[in-house]
C-alpha cells in the first residue's frame, strides 16, 4: 500500500452520513472484538467470568475514537494512560504497560496495556486494554489491603514501560512482575490475553485501512466531532445554573471519620463544569482517588443524563471539565494509598454528581443506588489462590419505574462469578446467594433489592473487605424511603466495612449488600404493584 493510505486526506468534510455511520460502527466493532478476545483468552475468573476489563481505540494524538461498553471507571481514565505513553516516543511494535495511579493509572490491580497501531510502519493510533488483575503483590492477597496508608503496601507499581520493544518482548519486565505477585502464572496468562486483544485491533484496523484508505483516518476526526456536537446539543437543552450537593464516605480504613465529598455542577450553554472544591483533604487510608477516577465518574453521569446512545469517544468529553483541589481525596499527592478510591470513592463521586443534577433534570435522575462495589477478596499468603469479586445490590428507583434488583450499580459493569466456576476454581463453597427482601426503599416506585452472598472458606485464608453504605443508607428521592444499609459478617459476627481478617478453614463470610432508594410518596404506590411485591417475595410480611 502506498503512503497516501496512512495520511489523512484533505476531504474530511466530504464523508457522507452513510459512510460515516458505517465507519463508526466498524471502529466500535473493533473495540468490542478486542474485549471478546481478552475475555476468551484470559485465565483468571475475574476476567474470563466477571469480565472486569475494558478495551478502546485511540488515534495517533491520543484521542479516544471508540470504546466497548465495559467498565465506566476504566474507560474515562484510559486517556490519561495514553497521554503518559505519548511522552515515551512510542514506535511501531511497542506495547507499554502501566498501572501507576500517579502517572496514568487508577489503582494498582488495574493494569493497562497500550499498543501502537502501525499496519504500514506508521503509527496511526493505539489499542488499549485495561484489566483488573486478581493480585499484584502488596501486603495482603488480592492487593487491596483495607488499612493501607501508602501505595507501597498495595502492590507492584509500574510506570509506563515497554513490555514489548519494537516487537521484541522485554523479558526483564516480565521477570519483575513474576517476582512481585502471588499468582505469577495467572498474571502472565492474563497479560497474554491483553496483548492478543491489542494485536487483534491492529489486524482489524489494517483491514479497514485496506478497505477505506485515507477516509478511515478522516473518520477518526469525524466521529469525534459528531459525538461532540450531539453532547453539546443535549447540554444546551438543559437549564443553565450551578447545582450543588454533598455526601460522605464512611471512613478510610484507618479511622471511621466521615470524609465529605462536595460538588458544584455548572451548566453554561453547551458546557458543563464540575468542581469538587470543599471536598476533604487526602486521607491516611486508601480511599484517595486520582483525578482520573473522578473524571470517569463525571463522564459517566454526563452520559447518563444526556443521550446514552451518543457514540462514546473523545467528543463526548470535550464539553466537560472536572477540577478538584490538589492534595484532596480526589487529587492526592504521592505516596497516598489509593486502591479503594477506584472502587468506592468513584461510586460516591457519581452519587453526589447525580444528586446535584437532580434539581436540573429531575426526570432523568434515579434515587440513590447501593453506592458501593462491595469488594470481597479471599486468598492465602502462599499464593495458591486469590479470589476477588464486586457484589451487586439495589439500583435506585427511577422517576417512572422500580429500581433493579441485585445488579452492579454505577462505576462497575461486571458480571458475578458463577457459583459453579467459583467452587471449581477456589477452595470456597457458596452457602447462600439470594436477594434481600425489603431492602429496597419504599415509594411510588420501589428501590431495587440488595443481595446476600455467604461463602465458606475451606482453607486457612485472609479475607479483605472494602465496602460502603454500611451506616449511611442509599437516599430515597421525592418522598421515597431510603434503601437498606449493607452488612458484613464473619462466622455470623458483624465486622467493619473495611477490614482484613485471617480466618481458619470452615469459616463463613457473609456480605449483605445495600438496597436502592425509593422514588415518590409510598402512599401513591399502585395497589397491584404492592400485591406483586408480596407475591414475588420482595417484601417481608408485616
Amino acid at each position: 500500500m502506498n503512503d497516501e493510505a496512512t495520511t489523512p486526506s484533505d476531504e474530511q468534510e466530504t464523508i457522507d452520513p452513510v459512510t460515516l455511520e458505517i465507519l463508526r460502527n466498524q471502529l466500535e466493532s473493533v473495540a468490542t472484538e478486542m474485549g471478546h478476545v481478552l475475555i476468551r483468552g484470559a485465565y483468571s475468573p475475574n476476567i474470563k467470568e466477571r469480565q472486569d476489563c475494558s478495551t478502546a481505540l485511540f488515534d495517533a494524538s491520543g484521542r479516544m475514537i471508540a470504546q466497548a461498553e465495559h467498565i465506566p471507571v476504566h474507560l474515562g481514565a484510559m486517556p490519561d494512560a495514553v497521554d503518559i505513553v505519548l511522552q515515551k516516543d512510542p514506535k511501531p511494535g511497542d506495547v507499554f504497560i502501566v498501572n501507576d495511579p500517579f502517572a496514568g493509572g487508577t489503582h494498582l490491580p488495574d493494569i493497562t496495556l497500550v499498543s501502537t497501531i502501525a499496519p504500514n510502519d506508521d503509527v496511526i493510533g493505539y489499542a488499549v486494554s485495561r484489566a483488573h488483575h486478581a493480585d499484584v503483590g502488596g501486603s495482603s492477597p488480592g492487593s487491596m489491603p483495607p488499612g493501607a496508608q501508602e501505595i507501597y503496601e498495595e502492590g507492584l507499581r509500574l510506570p509506563a514501560v515497554r513490555l514489548v520493544d519494537g516487537g521484541d518482548p522485554n523479558e526483564a519486565v516480565h521477570d519483575l512482575i513474576r517476582a512481585n505477585v502471588r499468582t505469577p502464572d495467572e498474571r502472565e496468562a492474563d497479560l497474554r490475553a491483553q496483548r492478543a486483544a491489542n494485536e487483534r485491533a491492529e489486524e482489524r484496523i489494517g483491514e479497514l485501512l485496506e478497505e477505506h484508505g485515507p477516509t478511515l483516518l478522516d473518520a477518526f476526526d469525524a466521529v469525534i466531532e459528531y459525538s461532540r456536537e450531539r453532547v453539546e446539543a443535549e447540554l444546551n437543552a438543559l437549564p443553565d445554573g450551578t447545582y450543588r450537593a454533598q455526601d460522605i464516605l464512611e471512613g478510610d480504613g484507618v479511622t471511621d471519620a466521615d470524609i465529605p465529598i462536595e460538588v458544584a455542577v455548572t451548566i453554561d450553554g453547551a458546557s458543563i463544569a464540575v468542581d469538587f472544591a470543599g471536598t476533604a483533604d487526602q486521607v491516611a487510608g486508601n480511599l484517595n482517588a486520582p483525578l482520573s477516577v473522578a473524571k470517569s465518574a463525571v463522564y459517566f453521569v454526563v452520559r447518563a443524563i444526556t443521550d446514552p446512545e451518543i457514540p462514546p469517544n473523545h467528543g463526548c468529553y470535550e464539553p466537560v471539565s472536572v477540577s478538584a483541589p490538589e492534595g484532596s481525596v480526589l487529587s492526592p499527592d504521592a505516596p497516598a494509598a489509593v486502591v479503594g478510591g477506584n472502587v468506592e470513592t468513584s461510586q460516591r463521586v457519581m452519587d453526589v454528581t447525580l444528586a446535584a443534577l437532580a434539581t436540573a433534570v429531575p426526570d432523568r435522575v434515579p434515587a440513590g443506588g447501593q453506592g458501593t462495589m462491595n469488594n470481597l477478596i479471599i486468598g492465602d499468603r502462599t499464593g495458591d489462590f486469590t479470589y476477588y469479586e464486586t457484589i451487586g445490590g439495589g439500583f435506585g428507583a427511577r422517576p417512572g419505574k422500580d429500581g433493579m434488583d441485585g445488579v452492579q450499580v454505577g462505576m462497575t459493569n461486571t458480571l458475578n462469578t458463577p457459583v459453579e466456576a467459583m467452587e471449581t476454581e477456589y477452595p470456597l463453597r457458596v452457602e447462600r446467594y439470594a436477594l434481600r427482601p425489603s431492602s429496597g426503599g419504599d415509594g411510588r416506585y420501589r428501590g431495587g433489592l440488595g443481595l446476600e452472598r455467604t461463602v465458606t472458606v475451606e482453607t486457612d485464608a485472609t479475607v479483605s473487605l472494602l465496602t460502603e453504605r454500611r451506616r449511611t443508607a442509599p437516599a430515597g428521592i421525592d418522598g421515597g424511603e431510603d434503601g437498606a444499609t449493607g452488612e458484613n459478617l464473619v462466622d455470623g459476627e458483624p465486622v467493619p466495612a473495611k477490614t482484613s481478617v485471617d480466618v481458619e478453614a470452615g469459616s463463613t463470610v457473609s456480605v449483605r449488600t445495600p438496597g436502592g432508594g425509593g422514588h415518590g410518596d409510598p402512599a401513591e404506590r399502585d395497589s397491584e404493584a404492592r400485591a406483586r411485591d408480596r407475591r414475588d417475595g420482595k417484601v417481608n410480611d408485616r
